[in-house]
């Protein structure tokens, strides 16, 4: 059956949080969905009785019931919805129960925006829907020898159906440069599904990759394909790799082996086609010798290496980029497009940009946002004095600091939690997964729980 447009799918979205809702609505009607939000179990009861939903999105907790109520009336009543479940940090439990009553996921407050994005994605299959690459027009802007060699590399790479592995640090464009990739190659005109592997809970990454057969686990009622079959023909953009478990990893090698998967609860494997690209912001060699990627896939991978330059290194294009991204998020708001104070553009080009074209993006959102609407100063982009001392220009020397000040930091914090990397995170105001991460980067030794 074919799918419906984007415009067309609904999502409820059920939480008692007035704000949480609208955060969780603006976001969804960004990625070209129509949204219905509800406040308690009763209203959310009614409206999936009276109304088609291709996706529910709940709280666990409401004044007059749990979440769990919701997932067990749609599978009672046959409901043709999937459901995911938002839980408080910590409630594994709950988190837990819900995916036996039949939800396909959960996110954990507080609720990240990206891990929402890929669930949603997920549950509608949304990434085979993005619009390919007009000819002409690259998502990779810029002129620095670094980004040529990128574009030259790139156009080396669409031409061929070898695995490529991108590297990089975080935020420094990897997956836009996947996505060229795939829109320069000769698999265009196909699906290109971006899977972030650090987002998928550990006992739902095989049933996500693969699919399953209806009556397999509790809550399967109808066959379902995986990530494989929905990038058939197409590209399949394998984000942070390094973190899919060790079992998964044996199973994604013999995919890669035999290009065939295997549903979950199904006898029978069926082939696929599809061309692999795998990028993380850790050396995965780093990780084969720690044990937590085995060498054999890492060879299957990174049969070509591709590797994005962190945006410090692209001189004069920090500038050329922060022009396009502003006047792209005025016409998104609809207004005039602002220009730059001369200081303005000499901080951009001063600062060190550990988050990349993904921190420059987010700066500059902020930054027209308290900007004048017809300059954008210093002060609207909000970086501190020590950001910009002229000691720090150097790349190295800021990293150095930035990192044994984030190192001290986080230390600190797992001290005084007696080693509880899940207290420490909270105190941190980052989420587990983000602390496990930096851990991993600054070389910090594991300690405490998992």
């Amino acid at each position: 059956m074919a799918r419906k447009p984007r415009n067309q799918r609904r999502v409820l979205v059920v939480d008692d949080e007035v704000d949480l809702a609208d955060l969780l609505e603006l976001t969804l009607v960004k990625l070209g969905l129509d949204v219905d939000k509800a406040n308690n179990v009763a209203e959310a009861r009614a409206l999936l009785d009276t109304r088609n939903y291709d996706l529910l999105l709940t709280d666990m907790r409401m004044p007059d019931g749990e979440g769990i109520e919701l997932i067990r009336h749609v599978q009672s009543a046959r409901l043709d919805v999937p459901a995911a479940v938002i839980t408080a940090y910590g409630s594994t439990d709950n988190a837990v129960a819900a995916l036996k009553a039949g939800a396909f996921d959960y996110l954990a407050k507080p609720v990240s925006l990206e891990q929402l994005r890929t669930l949603v994605k997920s549950a509608l299959q949304l990434d085979d829907e993005a619009a390919p690459v007009p000819a002409g027009e690259s998502p990779l802007l810029g002129d620095s020898p670094a980004i040529r060699q990128v574009h030259e590399l790139v156009a080396k790479l669409a031409r061929s159906q070898a695995p490529v592995y991108v590297t990089g640090e975080s935020g420094s464009g990897k997956e836009r440069a996947a996505r060229l990739i795939h829109a320069r190659s000769s698999r265009a005109d196909k699906p290109f599904v971006a899977v972030n592997c650090g987002a998928i809970p550990e006992n739902l990454v095989e049933s996500e990759f693969f699919g399953y057969r209806k009556g397999a686990f509790t809550g399967a009622d109808s066959d379902r394909d995986g990530f494989f079959q929905a990038a058939s023909g197409g590209t399949l953009f394998l984000d942070e790799v390094a973190d899919l478990p060790l079992a998964m990893q044996v199973k994604l090698l013999r995919v890669i082996q035999e290009r065939k998967v295997r549903k979950v609860g199904s006898t029978t494997e069926e082939p696929v086609d599809v061309r692999l690209i795998s990028a993380t912001h850790q050396n995965l060699a780093d990780c084969v010798d720690a044990g937590r990627f085995r060498l054999d896939l890492y060879y299957r991978l990174n049969v070509i290496e591709l590797k994005m330059p962190p945006l410090r290194e692209m001189g004069d294009d920090i500038v050329l980029l922060a022009r396009h991204i502003v006047a792209r998020l005025a016409d998104c708001n609809g207004i005039d497009v602002p220009v730059f104070a001369p200081e303005a553009l000499a901080a951009l080009a001063r600062y060190h940009f550990p988050g990349n074209v993904r921190e420059l993006e987010n700066m500059l959102e902020r930054a027209l946002a308290l900007s004048d609407g017809e300059t954008v100063t210093p002060c609207d982009l909000q970086l501190d004095r020590e950001d910009l001392e002229p000691g720090h220009a150097d790349g190295g020397g800021l990293q150095d600091y930035l990192d044994r000040v984030e190192k001290q930091a986080i230390l600190e914090a797992i001290d005084k939690t007696g080693g509880n990397r899940t207290q420490a995170a909270k105190t941190l105001g980052v989420t587990f997964r983000s602390l496990r991460y930096r851990m991993d980067r600054l070389g910090i030794a594991g300690r405490g729980d998992t």
